[in-house]
């Protein structure tokens, strides 16, 4: 073996993938941030999935033809369990109209829609009820929303409207209504159901200017002034009437949203301006207005968790401003009502660095955690990826005042509970741990509770990604892996870039290795000279004598130095058309349009031959994997061998050619002894423009030339050559092949009908006869053997982009440089780069328990949960009783290392108590729908237990404070006083129908729950508004106006019509039951339901807070006894069915006489040794029989 010419190459593993860089312009708005923890990303026709934590690009998803212009994860507001596990899902849409839904971990697509052929405008997941969790509505252009089955692709109906529809906004209070951004103007839906297109065709609502509606006429007597004045300019209201020409329109609104903060709040995003809308009263209640030199806006995102809103302007920078209101207190006397209120003001708190604009890069959007809301992610038209957290740092002087603002101070609460004294936490958790809610002027006190700090907030940039810049590229891979530096191997590509820079990427890991700005213009082309070292060309742009700057450096890796390797030349010359490095990396040929080639020796840099002005024209070149280096290397041993034989021989002994061989032989170790050693003999072929094929050989400093073989008359102008063994093949611009066998001394031309062959390479590895060919229009692979074609891909046919250059990464695998700005893997077959996230070699580990298997996904929640087998919490899953597969438990412990040093000290704190644990590991799962419980039940938990039930209708008077102040038609004022005479502020009610004279009354509905109010029949006005399904309207009646015990009845009815099957949203009943005080209620729902973990864990928790009491009440016990039992033993089956034997056996010891059995079974099964392994069907099967 140790005699054969090449090396034995290994083939590494590596993952298809794709390296992508600038987007277009379609793909502006086609970034979304997942509750999963993820980022999607569109770029072309593919989609990058980003770990923001680590900044990696996990995955890249290929199938769209056409530019993505939308992606959307799914929602995680449903409960996780082995039939409903944790899993990546993802929709995309394209600008051909076509709707992929995809399994990210695995790449694959799950189903595939098609409606029309245009651009999709918008789309999004139905969140709302709990029967189908794969509802998807998107809107088809022009005019059409259609709500699909994303799991199957079935249409489920499709209604048109009578304008261009741009976007939508669902109201997150109440999940039927839904606003429509047309082009005219607003369409609001009241009737969105998943069962059945929307009835009418909503109401059209205009945004018109103040001063163009007759309502709105004022004297001009008290006009305001400076500020006030500009605030007054940009205040609007909404109307029914189309507005004039001269009015504003929604022609310029960039965007239109509800806020998740606030019921029956809007806002409307301007370049200049975000108009806050109360869709009650139909107007403007604040507005966020840039000054003149200010940067306009390009996007706005709303808060959930704190009134706050994220605002990304075109200079690329984020600000932060959290809202403040200032309604003046009931105590004040107003003057002038439309120039003292100042409306809810967005105080400006935080902003980031801008980018630098220029005419290619432009900020195109940011996306916001959902599940924490204090990280950002900007997308920039480049391609970079920047990743922004907020931060807030503690402040011991009170420096908010001097700036003009009220100063935000952090919570009293983690994870929903006051902290202990010594307890740990993490103030960066997510926004509502870092600022408490804003203060109220002339209401709430500006003086900070016991344990708030006054705090600033700051953006740090923790992460970048940056693509590739724009096209073209050149490409050129490392040598390959042989057994020989299998030791320090790394699989490095160095790509060319068209601004002079050369990008190392280490294929394993996809990451860029090295950015090298080497040249002053495009790199055309490189060559690798070792593992460490190239050489690459660039030419500048000729002038009028057709002459160019030619730049050939040779760059270190290990050093970054870098020099030009050909010295001084290079000025006004002729462009370099290739450069060629041998097989052994000893000889360099550089060849030039219209001048004769040179040939360089790589070790010293020197030029060896300058060839003569008559020398042939080059179409093509390359060098002969044979030399002699082997049978050099046996000379110089068998000459070490006589050298030692000579300190014995006597010199008379000694042969006269044996001394000859040793004085060669010390002249050449005279030389360099690294790789000047000895010069072996090389050869390299070219072609000339008639198409005779020149061989020459070089040796050392001597060039002689060969054979010379004619042309052959099947081909045209050769363009490219390969040699590989005794295989030779030529490619002309024709599109014919030559394949020449030199050992049987035959040839074989085949037409591949594809046009100009621009390049040709074989795959490395020894017997490895594979060959990639490059079309103007695709590439090909051939089997040389056989001669026959292996794979095709072709632009318009199997892809949309134009293939710029190519080569091997390794001996099954192929690299692609392509017109889309991307670089692509691919395996031999060239079809998509798409791959299995959990098959990856990551550089940094990624925390995703959606990567797992979705038992071991609900294994780790299990064991972040609780360990009650133990007295301290451990962040070792070898340390617990776990029956399951080595791989699994690895798969596992990966997951539990990747959490941050923070998150684990946390968790292993003892003060942390149940309540703050589910809340915080739901908020590392990004479970939605457990996030939403914990935080409501911790809220009610604590409150009961404190018997403290808090009121809303001090925020409800504030708000109708505001409004009064703002009306400003008959309508509006009708609206006040309704608001008030519910409220039961029968005075102002009285003051404000009396300030305007009724243009005529007509009893209705509301004016019937009036009349009853008025006589203080508020309990039977509730339910004269639920018989008519005002359900939410009764609810804020019955908080407002009621005594507990009437507003609790109103209230469990709501729950119990939120529970019938035509609603069917029993998790928004359950928070209904939680906000009374209902914790059994609950507790049985939740078992019912088969949420055997939240079940268990709340009642738990109930019993910690003595909410749930088992021993002072015989009656309460024995009512709550059944339930606790058949709770802790469905969940004693769950941790049994996961592995998790001794969680298992606790909660069955926990569940007295219900749990008696299992607890045997347990016992039995651990004393034998025995590990039970059920499917999953038979688990599902077992916890159904318990109801």
């Amino acid at each position: 073996m140790a005699s054969t010419m090449i090396p034995y190459t290994v083939n590494i593993k590596l993952a298809a993938r794709t390296l992508t860089g600038t987007l277009n312009l379609q793909n502006k708005t086609a970034v979304d941030w997942g509750w999963q923890g993820l980022i999607a990303q569109g770029c072309h026709s593919s989609i990058l999935i980003i770990d923001p934590k680590t900044a990696q690009t996990i995955q890249v998803l290929e199938r769209h033809k056409a530019s993505v212009v939308k992606v959307k994860w799914s929602r995680e507001n449903y409960h996780h369990s082995l039939s409903s596990p944790y899993s990546l899902r993802l929709a995309s849409a394209d600008a051909a109209g076509k709707i992929i839904v995809w399994d990210v971990v695995s790449g694959m697509a799950h189903c595939e829609i098609q409606e029309h052929t245009k651009p999709i405008q918008d789309m999004d997941w139905l969140w709302t009820q709990d029967a189908s969790l794969d509802l998807l509505l998107a809107v088809h252009p022009p005019n059409y929303i259609v709500l699909w089955n994303g799991d199957t692709g079935t249409k489920l109906w499709k209604k048109s409207y009578a304008e261009n529809i741009l976007s939508f906004s669902f109201d997150l209070f109440e999940p039927s209504n839904l606003a429509l951004l047309t082009s005219e103007g607003i369409v609001f839906i009241t009737d969105f159901s998943h069962s059945k297109p929307p009835g009418s065709g909503g109401k059209k609502v205009y945004i018109a200017s103040p001063h163009s509606s007759p309502a709105h006429s004022k004297p001009a007597a008290a006009q305001p002034t400076g500020a006030k004045k500009a605030l007054n300019k940009v205040k609007v209201l909404i109307t029914n009437e189309k507005p004039t020409a001269e009015a504003v329109t929604l022609n310029d609104c960039l965007q239109l949203s509800y806020l998740p903060s606030k019921r029956n709040h809007m806002l409307l995003l301007y370049p200049r301006e975000i108009l806050i809308l109360d869709l009650e009263l139909s107007q403007t209640v604040g507005v966020v207005a840039i000054e003149r030199s200010g940067v306009p806006f390009i996007q706005v995102i709303p808060c959930a968790q704190r009134d706050a809103l994220y605002c990304l302007h075109e200079n690329g920078c984020i600000t932060l401003r959290v809202c403040r209101s200032t309604t003046p207190s009931p105590n004040e006397t107003v003057i002038d009502p439309e120039q003292n209120v100042q409306e809810l003001v967005y105080d400006l708190r935080s902003q980031c660095d801008a980018i630098r604009v220029t005419k290619t890069v432009r900020p195109y959007r940011v996306v916001i955690c959902p599940v924490n809301e204090n990280n950002a992610a900007l997308i920039v038209s480049d391609g970079r990826v920047m990743l922004w957290e907020l931060k807030a740092h503690a402040s011991k002087s009170s420096s908010g005042l001097s700036s003009g603002l009220p100063p935000l101070y952090s919570p009293v609460n983690f994870c929903g509970t006051p902290l202990l004294q010594n307890q740990k936490c993490i103030p960066d958790l997510s926004l509502n741990t870092m600022i408490g809610h804003s203060l109220i002027s002339g209401v709430d006190s500006p003086r900070p509770l016991a344990g708030q700090q006054e705090v600033h907030l700051k953006f740090l940039l923790t992460g970048l990604l940056s693509g590739l810049p724009l096209p073209p590229f050149s490409l050129r891979m490392c040598p390959p892996l042989t057994t020989k530096n299998i030791n320090h191997y790394q699989p490095l590509l160095a790509v060319g870039t068209s601004n002079g820079s050369v990008l190392v990427y280490n294929l394993t890991s996809g990451l860029l290795h090295k950015e090298l700005s080497v040249h002053s213009c495009e790199v055309r082309g490189i060559e690798w000279v070792s593992l460490t070292s190239f050489l690459s060309f660039a030419t500048s742009v000729p002038n009028n004598l057709g002459l160019v700057r030619n730049e050939l450096q040779h760059v270190d890796l290990r050093t970054g130095r870098c020099f030009a390797f050909r010295g001084e030349r290079g000025n006004d010359e002729p462009a370099i058309e290739m450069i060629k490095v041998s097989h052994l990396k000893q000889y360099l040929v550089v060849v030039f349009r219209d001048k004769p080639l040179e040939l360089w020796d790589v070790r010293t840099g020197t030029l060896l031959r300058e060839m003569a002005k008559n020398f042939p024209t080059v179409t093509a070149l390359e060098w002969s994997p044979s030399h002699n280096l082997k049978s050099l290397k046996k000379k110089q041993l068998a000459a070490r061998e006589a050298m030692a034989r000579q300190t014995t021989l006597a010199d008379a002994e000694q042969s006269s050619v044996e001394s000859s061989v040793i004085s060669l032989l010390q002249d050449a170790e005279s030389k360099s002894e690294m790789s000047q050693g000895i010069s072996a003999r090389e050869h390299f072929v070219f072609t000339d423009t008639d198409g005779q094929v020149y061989h020459i050989t070089v040796e050392g400093n001597t060039v002689k030339d060969g054979a010379r073989i004619p042309p052959d008359g099947s081909m045209g102008s050769i363009a490219c050559i390969t040699w590989k063994g005794d295989t030779l093949v030529l490619g002309d611009v024709d599109g014919n092949l030559n394949f020449w066998d030199l050992k049987a001394r035959l040839s074989r031309a085949v037409p591949t009908h594809r046009g100009w062959v621009k390049k040709i390479r074989f795959a490395p590895g020894k017997g490895n006869q594979k060959l990639l060919v490059m079309y103007t229009d695709g590439a090909e692979v051939w089997d040389t053997k056989e001669v026959q074609m292996v794979s095709s891909i072709r632009v318009g046919r199997n892809v949309n982009y134009r293939i710029l250059d190519i080569d091997w990464c390794t001996s099954d695998k192929v690299v692609l440089a392509s017109d889309d700005g991307c670089v692509r893997v691919l395996e031999m077959a060239m079809k998509s780069a798409s791959y299995r996230m959990d098959e990856q070699d990551l550089t940094d580990p990624v925390w995703c328990p959606y990567l797992l298997l979705p038992r071991a996904a609900l294994t780790l929640k299990a064991f972040l949960l609780l360990q009650p087998w133990s007295d301290t919490l451990t962040m070792d899953i070898t340390h617990v009783d776990y029956k399951e597969k080595d791989e699994i438990k690895g798969l596992i412990q990966e997951q539990l290392n990747s959490l941050s040093n923070d998150i684990k000290s946390v968790l292993q704190d003892p003060n942390l108590n149940l309540l703050q644990r589910c809340l915080l590991v739901s908020r590392l799962f990004g479970d939605e729908s457990d996030l939403q419980f914990w935080t409501v039940a911790a809220h009610y938990v604590q409150s009961f237990a404190q018997s403290c039930q808090p009121s809303g209708s001090r925020f409800q008077l504030e708000r109708v404070r505001l409004q009064e102040v703002k009306r400003s038609s008959y309508e509006h004022t009708k609206k006040c006083a309704d608001q008030l005479l519910l409220l039961g502020q029968v005075s102002y009610y009285i003051l404000l129908v009396f300030s305007k004279l009724f243009a005529g009354l007509h009893l209705c509905l509301l004016e019937g729950v009036q009349l009853l109010c008025l006589i203080d029949k508020a309990a039977d006005a509730c339910r004269y508004l639920q018989t008519y399904g005002e359900w939410n309207r009764a609810a804020w009646l019955a908080k407002v106006r009621l005594s507990p015990a009437e507003s609790s009845d109103v209230l469990k009815r709501w729950a119990e019509h939120l529970c019938s099957p035509q609603v069917n949203q029993k998790s928004k009943a359950i928070l209904v039951l939680l906000s009374l005080g209902c914790f059994h209620k609950v507790g049985e729902m939740l078992h019912s339901m088969r949420y055997f973990d939240r079940a268990a864990l709340f009642i738990e928790a109930c019993l910690k807070y003595g909410v749930m009491e088992t021993n002072d009440d015989i009656n309460i016990l024995l009512m709550h006894i059944p339930l606790i039992g058949a709770a802790f033993v469905d969940y004693a089956k769950l941790l049994r069915s996961i592995g998790l034997q001794q969680g298992a056996v606790l909660w069955a010891s926990r569940a007295g006489e219900a749990g008696k059995e299992l607890l045997d079974e347990l016992c039995q099964t651990e004393s034998m040794g025995l590990e039970p392994s059920p499917t999953e069907e038979e688990v599902d099967n077992s916890l159904g029989n318990v109801e």
